[in-house]
């Protein structure tokens, strides 16, 4: 089997493709032949040794994969069944699938939903399941598309845009921001109905400014949250899955104790095996056809890593797809 394999040396990651058997596989009852993959931005700082991603190698990174399981010893999957990946750690500290065979937990795969295709959920992937799971943050918020209109930070990102996608499919008023012109007709096809510069709101804001906003879905972080939530109408929830802008939040308590706002933080990597089938059910049903003729650049394994330092340079709009076989 083909795999990129990351490997250290002296002190620097080096990205090569490698032909590995089954039994340099790493220990799981599941083991999937990988059919289609993609690059996360948290693939690319691996691959790339950018990021202080990976602590054990050798590793395979891609932290989602689709495919068909190739043997199990989980009753809860047999051979031939089409399952998906996201999460759990995989690519990071456990195998991935940047591999044509990945060997995991069953507890982490999910099957693949009736009406969707693997190339399809790779074009989801972790950035889609992480925009449905802020969506449904929102709702159990009691944000409604009769709430008012609702903010996207980040828009022209991977999570950003299936965010607005799916919100505009929902029936929301979607505000996107976006750092890049050249991205506004894009978010506009996917349903933004305005769109604001990141300008906007990188300066430094006053504890509370003029409320706009029922609902906001954050994948920047920093003064970027600050100045969302200093927006905020009454009552209204910010879903925070992100840190593109940094880790910082110089905020107040003023939002949150003078307009009762709620900041719900979003995890994607742990969610419990429940929610997840909840979650893909969803994007399966809400997602129109038109999402998946998106902006999605695909690459055969071999060319991975490239498209890994192409992200990083900002030089990649919507999905990297990697075709493993």
């Amino acid at each position: 089997m083909q795999a990129l394999l990351l490997e250290q040396s002296e002190g620097k990651t080096r990205a090569a493709i490698k032909t590995l058997t089954i039994d340099d596989l790493p220990a799981g009852n599941v083991t999937v032949d990988v059919d289609w993959s993609g690059i996360n931005y948290k693939d690319a700082l691996a691959i790339t040794g950018k990021g202080k991603i990976i602590r054990n190698f050798p590793m395979v990174p891609g932290i989602d994969f689709a495919g068909r399981v190739h043997h199990s010893e989980d009753p809860r999957f047999h051979a031939g069944q089409r399952v998906l990946l996201t999460g759990w750690g995989v690519g990071e500290n456990h195998w991935g699938g940047l591999a044509e065979q990945a060997r995991v937990n069953g507890d982490w795969l999910v099957p693949l939903p009736e009406g969707l295709e693997e190339r399809q959920a790779m074009i989801i992937g972790t950035a889609g399941f992480t925009a449905m799971l802020c969506v449904m943050a929102l709702e159990e918020g009691g944000v409604t598309p009769e709430s008012g209109e609702v903010l996207v930070t980040g828009a022209s990102g991977g999570v950003g845009s299936t965010a607005v996608a799916l919100l505009h499919a929902l029936g929301y008023r979607v505000a996107a921001v976006s750092g890049r012109e050249s991205n506004h007709d894009y978010l506009r096809q996917l349903g933004a109905s305005t769109i604001l510069s990141r300008s906007e709101f990188s300066a430094e804001s006053r504890p509370l400014e003029k409320q706009r906003w029922a609902g906001a879905i954050d994948t920047v972080g920093d003064q970027v949250l600050a100045s969302v939530l200093a927006q905020m109408n009454y009552n209204s929830t910010v879903a925070a899955c992100g840190l593109a802008g940094g880790f910082a939040l110089p905020t107040t308590v003023m939002p949150f104790i003078l307009r009762n706002v709620r900041l719900q933080g979003v995890d994607s990597v742990m969610t419990p095996v429940a929610r997840r089938t909840e979650v893909w059910k969803r994007l399966t049903k809400i997602l129109p056809a038109s999402f998946y003729q998106q902006a999605t650049t695909e690459v055969p394994l071999a060319q991975a890593a490239d498209a890994a330092q192409r992200l990083l340079n900002n030089d990649v709009t919507g999905r990297t797809l990697v075709k493993v076989r």
